[in-house]
């Protein structure tokens, strides 16, 4: 809990003194445990944390329980995201140590249900660091669209520590740039 503090308590609370009902650090540390056992949007995140308050509890007060589901969506709309992000990235990398010769796979994916029902063409694409052995994602960064992967994989490398590992790229991502960038972090 200590890593997750240390790396999450940069980020700004871009409340008022007199909307900080619950603090920052319980919705965030509720959000991430949700979504990493699986929840799907701020209702199922709220469900999670009633569900789970005694375990949340082990880690952080949560004296005054879980907050709503508009109220977590409110906050984490407001934050930076690029500071989360980092935040994120550099925690992931503090508590998943990476083997020599883990494979790193680096790929562009479609998040499933992301676009509006009128609209398929809206749909979130992403570029993701996966680590095989450890089955953990690394980080990833939202493109434009699929033709844009190629710019979001230097700018997702330079965020990894990635030495000694063996990355994956499939061939859209096999840019001289991009081998050379890879071969100069040790990887």
């Amino acid at each position: 809990m200590a890593d997750f503090l240390t790396h999450f308590s940069i980020i700004p609370d871009p409340r008022v003194d007199r909307n900080k009902k619950y603090p920052l650090m319980e919705i965030l540390f509720l959000c991430m445990a949700a979504g990493i056992s699986g929840a799907e949007g701020w209702e199922e995140i709220e469900d999670f944390g009633e569900h789970r308050l005694e375990w949340l509890r082990q880690f952080l007060p949560y004296r005054r329980g879980i907050p709503r589901h508009d109220t977590i969506a409110r906050v984490m709309s407001r934050l930076d995201t690029k500071v989360l992000q980092q935040c994120f990235i550099a925690w992931v990398q503090d508590v998943v140590v990476l083997s020599e010769r883990t494979v790193v796979a680096i790929d562009g994916k479609t998040v499933r249900r992301s676009f509006r029902d009128g609209d398929r063409k809206s749909a979130i694409h992403m570029v993701n660091a996966w680590a095989s052995e450890n089955q953990v994602s690394l980080g990833q960064l939202k493109v434009d669209g699929k033709t844009n992967e190629i710019k979001a994989i230097p700018e997702l490398l330079s965020l990894l520590a990635v030495k000694g590992c063996i990355i994956t790229i499939d061939a859209m991502g096999c840019q001289t740039a991009i081998a050379e960038q890879i071969i100069g972090k040790k990887a």
